[in-house]
């Protein structure tokens, strides 16, 4: 007979690693005292394991040999690396010495460490959760880039930053303690819980679930609540995703398409994984302390779990339950959550008055479950039409197709006939289609409106749309932007209102003063130094010297078209206005332009992904690339004239404009 340890060993050392490298990293960190030179060295003994274990089999105890292994590669680094020679030949005589793996326990304060330092507040919340799936999760960068539908190399950077980042901050491999202590670990639950919520409702993609994610998420949080025991939140975000990772199975129907609570067969739900939540949980109520954010949303997921039908869930105890969490977390999703618990308890008229004082959060203004949550308020109160809108308009916000999919068919259930008159959808894009737009223009206005529709929604009648709707929108949008954003929008309103017969639209929309001073222009010494530079390009040389001579604004010269240049008299149609320049620019658009007949004078470095694909105006027919965008070019603008400016900032495109 075979003996078992040669049987298939790839897959045994991909499921030991999945297991072990946690234990093996965090050893090696604590030696070397270098996440990243960690990493490396536990990725060699996992090569060695692949090169040995098909040939001698897998050893009895493959987590001591891969630790031994990956021990002995940090002491022949530090050997060459070091300067305390001494202690490291000690190390490497105690390793040495060993002649067989033996079966060690791995350091549980070392692998607490590598939690607390992979998701260090030093790194951004994407960093830590790739970072924590890395080197806690053992998955390689293609298994995080899947689950996460992006790109390998993005994964790979994002890893690469942040384990720079913390050599570079000279973070410590160190437990912290006293008050420090609450606050990294609340940096750890929250990583954790992210995990789990993009397995367990997917923000993008096709499907709803994404299974591997959840079960990453609850061993991590299991191996967390293991090494803080005495921690009652640990234990609350373990009940927690264990509770609600009961329900996966009845959260989908057979086509994919989610499958609301209170509609779940709740016979499909795992009782193993609710007795679970449920010892969770005991085990946090005898750690003792006030309950925390993790607990709190823990007691609510027992509530569902208790009732053995949707009628029977006790929704005033929720409520109650969710007014603690808004106390100690004020944040406008536990806000909704607690209003559609309010809306179950005390009825769909009380829920839908805590959802619209909801409206005017600027952190909801794109989160598809607040009009999800509304349209189905208003199909409980028997308004199918402004439901119907809801629903529609939450259709449009999602990035998940199972849940566009979804809201799409609730919408269509409600929606027997088409609005009379106009739409806001429909008025917005012949609006758009004007011929009496330039470019800049359209594009301008297309941003305001695409703000008001995603707001309101395509489907609202235009007979309906009040200047009290307009004027909540755009300051939710645009309240705490420059004053010439805010006014760009206003203007775009106040156009769209004129053309559509509502003349009131912007009236609850000021005009607000620039308190900028004007641009002061650039040094004609500076500019000289500027236009002999022969290491700018062809494209910013061109542009800056457009700028420069015809004084007109950085968005108009940036809208130009090549079927709109008369070469001959230096002069370019732009909407209403002409812009015309001198010599110097004369001599480089022929060069720029290079036998292109139509689209942008200037344009972007890459053609645009299939995703994110311009209109047909602002894309160049010949190459395939995009205008280039107003940003793009005053970040290269202020890179290139660095060195110029006394500040060491860097000069704005506004100030090409000469002095008049």
């Amino acid at each position: 007979m075979t003996d078992p340890r040669y049987q298939d060993p790839r897959r045994t050392v991909d499921a030991v690693w999945k297991l072990e490298s946690a234990a093996v990293v965090a050893t090696l960190t604590r030696m070397v005292r270098d996440v990243g030179v960690a990493e490396e060295l536990a990725q060699d003994a996992l090569v060695a394991a692949l090169e040995q274990w098909p040939v001698t089999g897998v050893p009895d105890n493959p987590g001591a040999w891969l630790t031994t292994v990956a021990k002995r590669r940090a002491v022949d680094h530090l050997r060459r690396s070091a300067r305390q020679e001494r202690v490291y030949d000690r190390l490497a005589h105690e390793v040495d010495q060993e002649p067989e793996p033996e079966p060690e326990q791995p350091e549980q304060d070392d692998v607490l460490r590598l939690m607390f330092l992979s998701c260090h507040p030093v790194l951004p919340t994407a960093a830590r959760v790739a970072l924590t799936l890395r080197l806690l999760g053992g998955l390689a960068v293609a298994e995080i880039a899947r689950a996460f539908l992006t790109g390998e190399r993005v994964i790979a950077r994002r890893i690469a930053t942040a384990k720079r980042t913390l050599a570079e901050e000279r973070v410590p491999f160190a437990l912290p303690d006293g008050a420090e202590l609450a606050e990294r670990l609340s940096s750890v639950l929250e990583v954790v819980y992210l995990i789990f919520n993009e397995g367990y409702s997917a923000t993008s993609g096709d499907d709803l679930l994404r299974p591997g994610l959840c079960h990453e998420a609850l061993r991590l949080g299991r191996l967390l609540a293991d090494l803080v025991p005495d921690e009652p939140e640990a234990h609350g975000l373990v009940a927690l995703m264990e509770i609600q990772a009961s329900r996966s199975a009845a959260r989908t129907g057979p086509d994919g398409a989610p499958v609301p609570l209170h509609e779940q067969n709740r016979g499909r739900w795992d009782q193993l994984l609710i007795r679970r939540g449920f010892a969770a949980m005991l085990r946090a109520r005898r750690a003792g302390g006030t309950p925390g954010p993790y607990v709190l949303q823990a007691a609510i997921a027992v509530c569902h779990a208790r009732a053995r039908t949707a009628e029977e869930t006790d929704w005033p105890r929720i409520v109650t339950l969710y007014d603690a969490l808004v106390q100690l977390v004020p944040t406008p999703v536990v806000r909704l959550n607690r209003a559609v618990a309010v809306g179950r308890a005390h009825g769909p008229e009380a829920g839908l008055a805590a959802i619209d004082a909801l409206l005017d959060d600027p952190a909801l203004r794109d989160y598809h479950l607040l009009p999800s949550v509304r349209g189905d308020l208003l199909a409980r109160l028997d308004r199918p039409a402004e439901a119907h809108r809801e629903f529609a308009r939450a259709a449009a916000l999602t990035g998940n197709a199972a849940e566009r999919a979804f809201l799409l068919r609730r919408a269509a259930e409600l929606a027997d006939t088409d609005p009379l008159g106009p739409t806001l959808g429909t008025a917005a894009a012949e609006f758009l289609r004007r011929d009496d737009l330039d470019p800049a223009t359209v594009r301008a206005y297309r941003q305001t409106l695409r703000r008001l529709r995603l707001a309101l929604g395509d489907r609202l009648p235009l007979a309906e749309l009040t200047a009290a709707d307009v004027a909540r929108v755009v300051t939710v949008a645009w309240g705490g932007a420059a004053a010439a954003t805010w006014n760009r929008h206003r203007a775009g309103v106040r156009s769209f209102g004129a053309w559509a017969g509502l003349p009131d639209l912007a009236t609850g929309l000021a005009r607000r003063a620039d308190p900028r001073p004007p641009a002061e222009p650039i040094p004609p010494a500076l500019l000289e130094a500027l236009w002999s530079r022969p290491d700018v390009p062809l494209r910013e040389r061109t542009l800056w010297r457009l700028l420069h001579e015809s004084a007109a604004g950085v968005r108009t010269v940036l809208s130009l078209d090549v079927e709109r240049l008369d070469l001959v008299d230096r002069r370019a149609r732009a909407g209403d206005r002409w812009v015309s320049w001198r010599s110097g620019t004369a001599q480089l658009l022929p060069e720029l332009l290079a036998g292109r007949t139509r689209g942008p004078v200037f344009l972007a470095d890459r053609r645009p992904a299939p995703a994110r694909m311009p209109t047909a105006a602002d894309l160049c027919p010949q190459t395939g690339r995009r205008r280039l965008s107003y940003e793009r070019a005053e970040f290269l603008f202020k890179q290139a004239t660095r060195s110029l400016d006394p500040t060491g900032r860097g000069f704005t495109l506004r100030q090409l404009k000469p002095r008049r």
